[in-house]
């Protein structure tokens, strides 16, 4: 189990709650400085990629362990099967608010 790899994902999720929130800080802001240079689409299609990603690498762990592989322990199953149902969370809560600002922009009248 990876200690750092969780300490990202917590500064991630934090980034992004300051940035949904309007209280984003400098600091907080540090890892989105290398997006802006990025459009929107690359970045979602990164991002879909990455869970994506953690999705099929908690699968192959859980295989391996009912294989009984020697290095696939249950805990690191169970850790990584809860980091891709939590990236994936927040893949869905993402979505509902660009769905959300897109019938609020929607429904706008001109």
């Amino acid at each position: 189990m990876q200690i750092t790899g969780l300490d990202q994902i917590l500064g991630q999720l934090r980034t992004a709650a300051a940035l949904a929130g309007g209280s984003a800080t400098p600091a907080a802001t540090a890892g989105v400085a290398e997006a802006k240079g990025s459009d929107f689409a690359s970045l979602l299609k990164n991002s879909l990629d990455h869970v994506n990603g953690m999705q099929q690498a908690a699968e192959q762990k859980a295989r391996s362990f009912e294989l009984g592989a020697a290095d696939a322990s249950l805990p690191d199953v169970m850790v990584s099967i809860q980091k891709a149902n939590v990236t994936f969370q927040e893949a869905v809560q993402v979505r509902n608010k660009l769905v959300s600002a897109y019938t609020t922009i929607m429904n706008m009248q001109v």
